[in-house]
């Protein structure tokens, strides 16, 4: 179950709550599901009690244990926990195998649209190099999301930034006053300029992947720095722990093929137990990163949709980058140790293992950014 889809599995509970008589209150239009915060436990977790409380006159828990009762009746929840004031906190029943199948049928095309949006996006940049870089990348995030796009500069970008940055403009000069279309939106791109000038390093000397990352890992309102620290392979570097993570995801799937098995998504609940009665203890770290691996592979879609929203690349880098660091400590428990034989453990954490790879080169794709399967 997607968090899309949990989301109208909430809306479906409030509304049979309001239709049995047990809340007096207008259904919304949506309802926000993530990740637990702290003090919360399950997949994900919601405040929808709190928010209905004052409405249907009764106090937050009162309103989240009906909640969590209805919760409890739907397909694919498998338990409801009322953490807190009133938070609804939801685990899925077999989560962990409809996600990573999911992850890995759709493979980089995961969290994208499934259909065309019908919505019209003009994006327009002045003649400065970060500029055109966001536009680039925003361009092939809002189109992930279905919509047409067009862009523009207000001139003939430089030829560098082509050709070595990789940015591709649909029109140049100053863009017409927009006739009125309501599926038309027309966005100006400008954030904070890259350094120029005397003493400034220039983004194209660092090489399309590098001055990518530079120009799009800050927050639009920041200015980015352009240093040689971008090309290090160290962990100091986090364009190199997001391309090592995807790297260290193709390599284990070779070593596996090497050992005879194959990634297979396997029920976490079923894993546990079966790794339970095995010789070999389960490594801490296969808990400990599991679960959380789980949710931010799980929070994708609505990281996608953020920065497509609000034309912010530097949303999808940053997650980027916390899915590499949840996946890399998980990475050193996939394979059988020792005299080891493949179990079904092993073949549903190499499952798990490769979904995060196609999250990592999905995303790099979107922001034009190489992953290659060697590091």
């Amino acid at each position: 179950m997607t968090p899309v889809e949990l989301s109208r599995t909430v809306l479906r509970a409030v509304r049979r709550a309001v239709d049995g008589g047990e809340l007096d209150v207008v259904v919304p239009g949506q309802v926000k599901v993530v990740p637990p915060g702290p003090g919360g436990c399950g997949d994900y977790a919601t405040n929808v009690a709190l928010q209905l409380a004052r409405p249907a006159g009764q106090p937050p828990l009162r309103v989240a244990e009906i909640l969590r009762q209805r919760l409890a009746e739907s397909d694919g929840v498998g338990d409801v926990v009322v953490t807190g004031p009133g938070f609804l906190n939801i685990s899925l029943r077999g989560s962990g195998d409809a996600l990573v199948r999911e992850i890995l049928r759709l493979g980089q095309r995961y969290g994208h649209a499934d259909r065309p949006t019908g919505q019209l996006v003009q994006l327009h940049a002045p003649h400065e190099v970060r500029a055109v870089v966001v536009m680039d990348a925003v361009s092939r995030i809002l189109r992930s999301q279905g919509a047409l796009v067009r862009t523009s500069c207000v001139s003939r970008p430089e030829p560098a930034w082509t050709d070595i940055l990789g940015v591709e403009v649909d029109a140049y000069g100053t863009p017409e006053a927009p006739e009125p279309a309501p599926a038309r939106l027309d966005v100006n791109v400008r954030p904070v300029p890259a350094p120029a000038g005397p003493g400034s390093l220039d983004p194209t000397s660092l090489g399309r992947d590098a001055a990518r990352w530079a120009l799009l890992h800050p927050a639009p309102h920041d200015r980015p720095r352009i240093t040689a620290d971008h090309l290090v392979q160290r962990e100091s570097n986090p364009l190199f722990r997001v391309r090592y993570a995807h790297a260290r995801t193709r390599a284990l799937s070779r070593n596996a093929a090497d050992l005879g098995f194959h990634a297979e998504p396997g029920d976490e609940t079923a894993v546990q137990e079966e790794t339970a009665v095995q010789e070999t203890a389960v490594p801490e770290t296969v808990v400990q990163h599991t679960a959380p691996l789980r949710s931010l592979l799980a929070d994708h879609p609505r990281v996608l949709q953020a920065a497509a929203a609000h034309h912010a690349p530097d949303r999808l880098a940053r997650h980027l980058v916390t899915v590499a660091d949840a996946v890399l400590p998980f990475l050193a428990v996939v394979l059988p140790r020792g005299a080891e034989k493949p179990s079904a453990a092993h073949r549903a954490r190499l499952a798990l293992a490769e979904a995060a790879g196609a999250v990592l080169a999905g995303g790099l794709s979107l922001l034009g950014i190489d992953a290659p399967e060697h590091l």
